[in-house]
């Protein structure tokens, strides 16, 4: 196990870096945004567009990397944005910052399909589950020790950009250099729509449920707490909160989900999120926000791979791979839509009005569940299948997470 470990070190070491570069731009840009008196809305589309260009990049990237090779590819990316994170601190041009955060995501998607299915060419069937969590710890090690690098721009409103871009190009080298044989990828064709819904309802709309609300939180959340008259250095120690909460409760709350109707757990953490919502919205003491913040994080964070596994309860293995990856799709389109209806909802309310918008698609995610357990019976326990805590990038993902369910 520790063997195998050490042989994807280069890729652990490269998503950590590639997060602490790149996982704090969407609060900056947001805060730069605010400070420059520009509106809700425009900083809602600058986050939509980063989420569009995800969407986008997962459907497309692949072609390109299996011509070029991942080594080539993943270089290309990063090296993209790298320059579109020094691109920033020249051109301060929203107009401008909309089209680069399309790029970056794109580029993003393509880094993402590089990494899992690189991860998924590695691992064997001992050591599948081991090599994701493993992975998912420095993915969001790295974006929540990131938001951190907020504290530079105090003095110098480039150095957080210059920054991201050294991370973003040292990334690079474990990569260029490593010996991991490059994998050959398949691929992932996801279920249609309407087939997904027929399978699980409330594995669709609570997964559109979490990208709507967890898209209007990395789109907002800091301009959020920034209103609320805190400094910078607090704005970041908010979102790493919000980001370590949810890694600490993802796996209780999954296990817990395997002991009962996992929809009764996927309800109770809609309520949850929706209940935090509210306390956000209305606490004023700075503790008070990083506890609350921490605990909407472990609830809204575990959503989706609740949805995964619930979806999962009601289909062959055969066909986890597809309808999982589109899981992860209609995760993003919600994502893209987030920042629109949280920048809305500020415009209108003031600052409460993003948790107001938040907790209110939470709420009616967990009343369409609710009336999902009134009209259907549970799956039976022979069925349910074990919870596997999962990140919300790519269909890759997915794969490496169903061959890891299907050797247990």
């Amino acid at each position: 196990m520790v063997a195998s470990l050490n042989l994807v070190r280069p890729l652990l070491m490269a998503i950590f870096m590639l997060m602490a570069g790149s996982g704090f731009l969407s609060t900056l840009i947001a805060i730069r945004l605010e400070a420059a008196g520009q509106g809700d809305l425009l900083i809602g589309l600058v986050a939509t567009s980063y989420f569009g260009g995800l969407t986008i990049g997962a459907l497309k990237v692949a072609p390109l990397i299996g011509r070029v090779g991942h080594i080539r590819a993943f270089a290309a990316f990063v090296s993209i944005y790298s320059a579109s994170s020094l691109t920033y601190a020249i051109f301060d041009f929203p107009a401008l910052w909309v089209g680069l955060r399309f790029v970056d995501g794109f580029v993003m998607s393509g880094v993402f399909v590089c990494l899992e299915s690189w991860l998924n060419r590695v691992a064997r069937p001992d050591n599948r589950s081991a090599i994701l969590a493993t992975y998912m710890i420095a993915l969001y090690a790295g974006q929540a020790i990131g938001q951190f690098l907020l504290n530079l721009g105090d003095n110098a409103p480039a150095l957080p950009f210059m920054a991201s871009a050294v991370l973003l190009s040292l990334a690079v080298l474990p990569v260029a250099l490593t010996k991991i044989e490059q994998p050959i990828l398949d691929e992932v064709a996801p279920f249609s729509l309407k087939r997904m819904y027929e399978v699980s309802p409330l594995g669709i709309v609570g997964s559109v449920a979490t990208g709507v609300m967890l898209g209007a939180f990395y789109a907002l959340g800091a301009v959020f707490v920034q209103r609320q008259g805190l400094p910078l250095s607090q704005v970041a120690l908010f979102t790493s909160c919000v980001i370590g909460g949810g890694v600490a409760l993802q796996y209780p709350l999954g296990r817990l989900s395997d002991r009962f109707d996992r929809r009764r757990v996927i309800v109770a953490c809609m309520l949850a999120a929706a209940l935090l919502c509210a306390g956000l919205a209305m606490v004023r003491q700075p503790d008070a926000l990083f506890i609350v913040g921490a605990l909407f994080g472990g609830f809204s964070f575990a959503l989706y791979p609740l949805c995964v596994a619930h979806l999962n309860d009601h289909l062959e293995e055969s066909e986890r791979v597809g309808a999982s990856s589109g899981l992860v799709l209609v995760y993003s389109v919600g994502a893209a839509a987030g920042p629109i209806a949280g920048s809305t909802a500020m415009a209108i309310f003031g600052p409460m009005g993003l948790f107001a918008a938040i907790g209110a698609v939470s709420l009616a995610a967990a009343l369409f569940g609710l009336w999902r357990m009134a009209v259907s019976k549970p799956v039976p326990d022979a069925r349910q299948q074990d919870f596997q805590a999962l990140p919300r990038t790519t269909p890759m993902a997915s794969v490496l997470e169903d061959d890891a369910e299907n050797w247990d």
